[in-house]
């Protein structure tokens, strides 16, 4: 209602009827189409705006008022005919005679005299209508205009079909049983019309094979009513649900539209042990590996150069893999032939020296000495070739050992190539080795003379290494001289305190001689061993292990 001044008793009137309308004590008001307004809109949604001049309430404006026509259910009246007409008009199909397309666009069979000559069998004309289509689902829905009605002819169809197989399999059923000598007709239809059925079951249970899952027929409550429906990818009440295998939250993913779990929704469970392994799990079934491998097989061909592309040609990646295969399988079974010509196979029959290898059941009892007392004794020979001689050798390689060295025992040559140099050759090899010994011994010898010449000699005081000095082991305390040990102590202490006050800071006249290097005594080293500080020794301390208190005796 558009704003306009009132008086202090109107303004009271229309509440006290505001208020009777809510109460249903008055009537509800009425817009401009004739229907009650529900007096619980508020005010500020029933009053119009100015620029419409609506002087009562509306709700004309809440509405779409600029609402235009579906699109939806508007399409060419198929088979509509506009006007019959019964004489040839000027500029109509020379061939129909119809007014709605030309002679080239006519779509009736070429008759031999046109309807221009005969005017005869005039067609009706086409109701051309100017179809436009304002929305875009409209512009682009396939099904726009489809009559299910049509499809009924194809139905139709397909029933008789099924109904002259089903003729021609009981005709075939009754002669068959005719030819095997029985008579009677009406026993041999109800055989007929079982095996019928049984065929039918087997056509049903492979349809649900293919498939994929099962179809459950149920009937669907609707508004209108039951209605039959189908219901696919149901499971089995008693079966346990996918998304209760695994309770994690970041576990596989359920999507309930659709009822299916693609991932694994326990991945670290064995396979034994699982009852689902996902969606994905049949779907890597079949002929996937192998196209997947062919998929791999022609993206490395392409990595190495070959022109070759699974998605842009299919038939020549496939025929390469194919190729490949059987070029990959001759080498291999050339390969296994190599192996099996070099090697041996077991599947082969075994060889007659290998055979003889094999243990017996004959019976032979030897005595103490290693002779035959019982039986014939059979000697095993090996299945490489023995007493084989090279080289003018009488003796085999390995029959000659000296000094961790094999040889030929016919002429001591230790060289398995070698060519045989007979008695000449041993005697020789021997002439070798005592001179070789001789050899040694004499260095041997000439170590020991020169190293008692050097500590005999007079031009160098060669003291020798005193282990027993220098070494981290100490002497035998029963071997050392206590008073040596003192006096080896005392100037030890001297030597300190002389460091400690300073007197000991110039080296004497003879502090050199001998070129420093002085005589120790193993006294001596005792002494210095005696008063050597060691700071990793705990006991060393003053108070070890009493932290300042003193020990009770």
């Amino acid at each position: 209602m558009a704003n306009r001044h009132v008086t202090g008793d109107e303004f009271r009137r229309q509440k006290e009827l505001e208020e009777a309308r809510k109460a249903g004590l008055a009537p509800a008001a009425l817009d401009e189409d004739g229907k009650e307004i529900n007096p619980h809109i508020p005010e500020y949604m029933t009053t119009a705006p100015w620029y419409l001049n609506k002087d009562q309430p509306t709700l004309t404006h809440q509405r779409n008022w600029n609402k235009q026509e579906e699109d939806g259910f508007r399409w060419y009246d198929r088979g509509a005919k506009a006007f019959q007409a019964t004489k040839f008009r000027k500029g109509a199909c020379e061939n129909c005679g119809s007014m709605s397309h030309k002679t080239k666009d006519c779509l009736e069979r070429p008759r031999n005299k046109g309807a221009k000559y005969t005017n005869k069998n005039i067609a009706a004309d086409d109701r051309v209508q100017e179809l436009k289509l304002s929305s875009y689902e409209a512009k682009r829905d396939r099904w726009n205009g489809f009559d299910a009605n049509e499809y009924k002819k194809v139905v139709d169809r397909y029933e008789k079909i099924e109904e002259i197989r089903k003729e021609m399999k009981q005709k075939q059923s009754m002669e068959a049983m005719y030819k095997s000598g029985k008579k009677d007709v009406e026993a041999a239809a109800a055989p007929a019309d079982d095996a019928l059925a049984d065929d039918d079951d087997d056509a049903k249970i492979a349809e649900d094979e293919a498939g994929g899952f099962g179809e459950v027929k149920q009937r669907v409550r609707t508004a209108g009513g039951g209605a039959s429906g189908s219901v696919r990818n149901l499971r089995i009440r008693e079966d346990t649900a996918k998304y209760l295998f695994n309770l994690d939250l970041d576990s596989a993913h359920y999507d309930p539209k659709t009822r299916s779990m693609r991932e694994d929704p326990l991945p670290n469970k064995p396979a034994s042990e699982k009852l689902f392994a996902g969606d994905n799990f049949v779907r890597k079934g079949g002929d996937y590996a192998a196209w997947q491998t062919m998929q791999m097989h022609s993206m490395d061909a392409f990595d190495k150069g070959t022109n070759v592309h699974m998605q842009a040609n299919p038939s020549l990646a496939e025929m390469m893999y194919k190729q490949f295969k059987a070029k990959k399988d001759t080498l291999a079974k050339q390969s296994t032939k190599e192996v099996a010509a070099k090697y041996g196979s077991a599947a082969e029959p075994m060889p007659d020296d290998v055979k003889e290898l094999l243990g017996t059941e004959r019976y032979v009892e030897y005595d103490r000495a290693g002779r035959v007392i019982k039986g014939q004794e059979t000697k095993v020979r090996s299945r490489y070739e023995e007493d084989v001689l090279i080289n003018n050798h009488t003796s085999v390689w390995g029959s000659w050992w000296h000094d961790g060295t094999w040889g030929y025992a016919c002429c001591h040559q230790s060289v398995k190539n070698s060519y045989c140099t007979g008695a000449s050759g041993a005697a020789a090899t021997a002439d070798t080795a005592a001179a070789m010994a001789a050899n040694m011994e004499a260095l041997a010898r000439d170590s020991e003379e020169y190293q008692k010449r050097r500590e005999e000699s007079k031009l160098n005081d060669y003291q020798g290494y005193l282990s027993d000095v220098w070494g981290s082991e100490t002497a035998d305390p029963a071997s050392l001289d206590p008073k040596k040990v003192k006096e080896a102590l005392s100037k030890l202490e001297k030597a300190e305190r002389d460091a400690v006050d300073g007197e000991g800071d110039k080296r004497k006249f003879n502090s050199v001689a001998n070129g420093g290097a002085e005589a120790i005594s193993a006294e001596e080293m005792e002494a210095f061993r005696l008063k050597k500080q060691r700071v990793e020794d705990p006991l060393a301390k003053h108070d070890a292990g009493t932290s300042g208190y003193d020990l009770l005796e």
